[in-house]
């Protein structure tokens, strides 16, 4: 179930904490829809145990997951890919929007990449997307 999603996680050492890396390393795997939405997650001992890292960097990279909505923790039972949300108005969304970008904007400049090229390359992902 969540073999891709371990096979594709490369964490590196670059200066770049590993939670961070692995939380982004997630976030594209399930932009690409895998795991798909609402399938289990593998559980933080798993991911720890497979990348020969410390439970609390796992636990610090799902936590963060969560925060964003991209997955959501249920007490006992597991992680899953977040479904996704309900409609929201006009407003909310904006609001949603410009605090995404914030983040992406901040993610980029940490990471050293330049934001003009990133939201070049994100438009061009969405038209294809658009265009499958």
């Amino acid at each position: 179930m969540h073999t891709h999603l371990l096979k594709s996680l490369r964490l590196e050492d670059s200066g770049v904490p590993i939670y961070v890396q692995l939380r982004e390393q997630i976030l594209r795997s399930l932009g690409a829809g895998v795991p798909k939405r609402g399938e289990r997650m593998p559980t933080m001992r798993e991911l720890a145990v497979a990348l020969k890292i410390d439970l609390n960097t796992v636990r610090h990279a799902y936590d963060e997951l969560e925060r964003l909505g991209a997955i959501t923790l249920v007490r006992g039972r597991g992680s899953f890919v977040a479904e996704p949300p309900a409609p929201v108005g006009a407003r909310a969304q904006a609001t949603q929007i410009d605090s995404l970008a914030k983040q992406t904007l901040a993610t980029a400049v940490a990471n050293g990449v330049d934001p003009i090229a990133l939201a070049e390359r994100m438009m061009t992902l969405a038209k294809q997307k658009g265009e499958s």
